[in-house]
């Protein structure tokens, strides 16, 4: 009797281990079926859409900042923005005291109206020159024929003092005639000197007068009044100071965001020392920093979706691939890395690349500079 019962027991026993194997065997099967399901899942998913997709979250929004300096010094007057304030292209930003540049620009009109005034002096003495050599001609036509006539005049002086003493000798001119005589040629002759002479100096006079005219006409030749160089220097001032004067209304350079305002009323700023800074929030792109494994198939144009942080998934910026940087971040750190050492590790690179961001996209969802990103390329051509 117990023989039998234990020969059931054991037949009982083994029945159940050989359920329990059978089972394990399916439950085998079916991990295995699942795993070669995924595999072969994430493979046609790989094939399909993973290889031709590259992805990162380091990447960070960036913008060209505007740097806002003013072009003058002088104390400030009133500043009109503050933080975080949007501001357009051309809205007033900061005020100077502009008493300093209204009294130059006054000055630099003065001496403009001075330089044309000097100038049309030039132009007339043009023509009172002109006028005196002319005059002069006349002076040396004058003092021409009166030399003629001291020389017609000495001549015959000469002839009557010469027949006069030849008659002398024989007693038929008395000495009283021949002392005229003699008298006479002695005044023509002086009138001839005083002739020549002054013929000389209506020479001298007109060369001095064609010198000057000369040297006149250097300082006017090829000009008017409004091209002389005098002027247009003196214009060139005035110019210059009335550029300085609207400077002292330091403008919005173009649309964005203030920020790193440091000015404030009273202060005395210098040309070109920063006041403040506009952040154009409406051209933002991304920097996506992806390792150098990554890029074999990135290339410009290629469409890029984007998620911020701020955000989170619920917003997908679109963009293209702008540029790719021309080294690692690595390469131009401030201390870039010695890899010529001799405890040296290699350490996977990453390269910027920019991306630019669909202004549509920005507009409805703006972003800040300097928030987290995650970028995804897609690489196929």
């Amino acid at each position: 009797m117990f023989d039998s019962e234990a020969s059931a027991d054991a037949q009982a026993q083994a029945a159940s281990q050989k359920a329990a194997g059978a089972k394990r065997k399916k439950l085998f099967a079916g991990l295995a079926a699942v795993i070669v399901v995924a595999g072969a899942g994430y493979g046609a998913y790989y094939a399909l859409v993973g290889s031709h997709h590259v992805e990162t979250d380091n990447a960070y929004v960036g913008a060209d900042v505007a740097q806002v300096t003013p072009l003058v010094g002088g104390p400030v007057r009133s500043v009109a923005v503050h933080d975080t304030q949007v501001v357009k292209q051309g809205d007033v930003l900061v005020v100077l005291d502009d008493s300093d540049a209204r009294i130059t620009l006054a000055s630099a009109q003065a001496d403009l109206s001075r330089a044309e005034r000097r100038v049309r002096g030039y132009l007339a003495t043009d023509q009172s020159l002109a006028a005196q050599i002319t005059a002069r001609d006349a002076d040396q036509a004058r003092a021409a024929a009166s030399l003629t006539s001291a020389q017609a005049d000495l001549d015959r002086a000469r002839v009557d003092l010469d027949r006069r003493k030849a008659l002398a000798a024989t007693g038929a001119v008395s000495g009283d005639e021949l002392t005229r005589a003699q008298n006479a040629f002695a005044n023509a002759q002086a009138a001839f000197a005083s002739a020549k002479a002054s013929q000389a100096q209506a020479q001298a006079n007109r060369l001095a007068a064609a010198g000057s005219l000369a040297a006149n006409a250097v300082l006017t030749d090829g000009a008017s009044v409004e091209t002389n160089p005098e002027v247009a220097a003196a214009r060139a001032k005035v110019e210059q100071a009335r550029l300085d004067l609207s400077r002292t209304v330091i403008r919005a350079p173009i649309d964005g965001v203030v920020a790193k305002r440091s000015v404030q009323i009273g202060q005395k700023v210098a040309a070109g020392a920063p006041v403040m800074q506009v952040v154009p929030v409406g051209a933002a792109y991304v920097d996506a920093n992806f390792k150098e494994g990554q890029l074999r198939k990135v290339k410009i144009g290629q469409p890029v979706e984007l998620e911020a942080d701020l955000y989170g998934g619920s917003v997908t910026y679109h963009g293209k691939v702008a540029g790719l940087s021309g080294g690692t971040g690595a390469a131009f750190a401030l201390i870039p890395a010695q890899n010529a050492t001799g405890n040296w590790i290699k350490v996977v690179q990453r390269l910027p690349v920019r991306v630019a961001i669909d202004p549509a996209d920005l507009k409805a969802h703006p972003l800040r500079i300097g928030l987290s990103m995650k970028a995804t390329i897609d690489t196929r051509d």
